[in-house]
């Protein structure tokens, strides 16, 4: 991953740092005047400012994200929490912080705060007993929707290379996907910066490893993540994933210019419900600028494109939304074959609203999904949940990415282009059936294409990150191996597919 250190401070630190240095100065001499004082510092001035609220930033031996280092992360916590956290879960659907000790490369950090992560993807723990498959630890494995996959269906083991299958058992606890918190409980604390890391579950998932390079090869904003071996009260080592959760600071990182970042929930719809924006709450998250922002410019946004027309759409979009970023993102969730991007199911997106532009730009999350689908997709094709790359669904040719559904769609309802109920979002799909913006779009999907799939990147961003996976008593060397070779061919199989494409071959 490329992103400058430098993005890791807030905006208005990189572009005052004079006076905050000169403040620091005064506040080193102040302590050794006055002794040891808790100082927290505040940079004023600016509504768009925001106050550092890391008071305890835990150092760690190594950077998480160094991929020349190996990466070890152990959980602590009791049995008495963890069997209250699955059933309130299991019984309520909720998901109960509990209290943990984690050591990550060496570094013990006591008192964090750990729950249960995704939404979809845990479904199968609702089911009556421990485990997926309905009784106590049946581990059976679903799709990342919480279903059976039909009978004759492929399952990647653990994960595999194209994701979207994993094993979860509430009788495995390594298993489960977690959200950590390092501040849950002691406020003010983070370890190397981050409030929040997230815990993937399969292995090695080397699709998602692979979609979060090649967005970050992009120039496009996205999370950074380490391959970690990963045990949970002692438990055999497995091989985990593991990335930064957007929080406050990775808000105020992403870009050079102040803004806001809204988070969209899995049950969140992206349509105007008037002015209140307490209706809103529960279907957008702000996560940083709290007290200075809120969320009155989501709500504009989805007025006016309630109301526009499509002459007003076509004449008025580039004036709310950053078109050239956000044809790169359409373009990019294409490319990666991604079929629960912010038009599918799970919601996965956050938004950016530019506080001195005023434009709204797309910021992707969660490609767990992503290099699973229908391989011979092309640009202007919907990418169905389950592998449908076609318009209307339809089967999934040899070749696809991934194992998907006859019909191109998943069990429980059938939607056009293979989607599942729940999807859909009318401002790509505006986007995309929008003339006016197709030239911008195809553009934007050949540049692309030729710098991370045409160009080999894509293959050797592969090669590289299989080099840092490292192998536990969950993964051996010889399922890595075969693995990458998996995704390498099928990797192989969306260059080729797509080289002859008349949107390709139009540049």
């Amino acid at each position: 991953m490329r992103r400058r250190l430098v993005h890791r401070l807030p905006t208005p630190l990189r572009q005052h740092w004079k006076i905050l240095a000169a403040f620091l100065t005064f506040v080193a001499v102040a302590v050794g005047v006055f002794g040891q004082a808790r100082v927290r510092p505040y940079i004023t001035g600016d509504a768009t400012v925001i106050a550092s609220d890391i008071t305890e930033n835990v150092a760690g031996s190594v950077d998480f994200f160094d991929t020349g280092s190996s990466h070890d992360v152990s959980i602590e916590y009791s049995q008495s929490d963890y069997d209250d956290m699955i059933a309130a879960y299991r019984d309520e659907g909720e998901k109960e912080w509990i209290t943990a000790d984690i050591t990550i490369d060496g570094t013990l950090v006591t008192d964090v705060g750990v729950r249960l992560k995704g939404n979809s993807t845990l479904m199968g723990l609702r089911g009556t007993g421990g485990g997926l498959g309905g009784g106590p630890g049946g581990g059976q494995p679903r799709t990342s929707e919480g279903r059976e996959p039909p009978a004759g269906m492929a399952m990647p083991e653990g994960g595999g290379a194209g994701g979207g299958m994993v094993a979860l058992s509430a009788d495995d606890p390594a298993s489960l996907p977690l959200l950590i918190s390092f501040d849950k409980y002691v406020s003010g604390r983070a370890y190397q910066g981050m409030t929040q890391l997230s815990v993937r579950p399969g292995s090695p998932v080397l699709n998602e490893a692979v979609a979060l390079s090649l967005t970050a090869e992009s120039g496009q904003p996205t999370q950074r993540y380490a391959y970690t071996r990963y045990s949970v009260n002692g438990s055999p080592a497995q091989t985990r994933l593991v990335l930064e959760h957007p929080d406050e600071g990775y808000a105020n990182s992403l870009f050079d210019s102040d803004g806001v970042l809204y988070k969209a929930d899995a049950n969140s719809s992206f349509t105007y419900q008037g002015d209140d924006q307490t209706t809103y709450t529960d279907q957008f998250v702000q996560v940083n600028a709290e007290g200075s922002q809120d969320l009155q410019p989501i709500i504009t946004f989805l007025k006016w494109l309630d109301g526009a027309s499509d002459e007003q759409f076509d004449a008025e979009l580039a004036d709310r939304v950053d078109v050239d970023s956000f044809a790169r993102y359409v373009a990019t969730q294409n490319l990666l074959v991604n079929s629960d991007d912010m038009a599918g199911p799970g919601k996965n997106y956050y938004l950016w609203y530019d506080l001195g532009t005023k434009k709204i730009s797309v910021v992707s999350w969660d490609l767990n999904l992503a290099l699973s689908g229908n391989s011979d997709a092309g640009p202007h094709d919907s990418i169905g949940m389950g592998g449908g790359g076609r318009s209307g669904g339809g089967a999934t040719p040899e070749g696809a990415l991934g194992g998907g559904m006859p019909g191109g769609g998943m069990p429980g309802g059938e939607m056009p282009g293979g989607g599942m109920p729940g999807g859909g979002n009318a401002l790509k799909e505006r986007f995309l059936a929008s003339a006016a913006f197709t030239g911008v779009y195809d553009d934007a999907y050949r540049d692309l294409y030729s710098q991370l799939f045409g160009s080999g990147r894509a293959v050797e961003i592969l090669d590289e990150i299989a080099q840092t996976v490292p192998v536990s008593d969950g993964l051996s060397a010889e399922k890595l191996a075969s693995d990458a070779l998996t995704l390498r061919a099928r990797l192989q199989t969306r260059t080729d597919a797509l080289a002859a494409n008349e949107v390709i071959v139009a540049g």
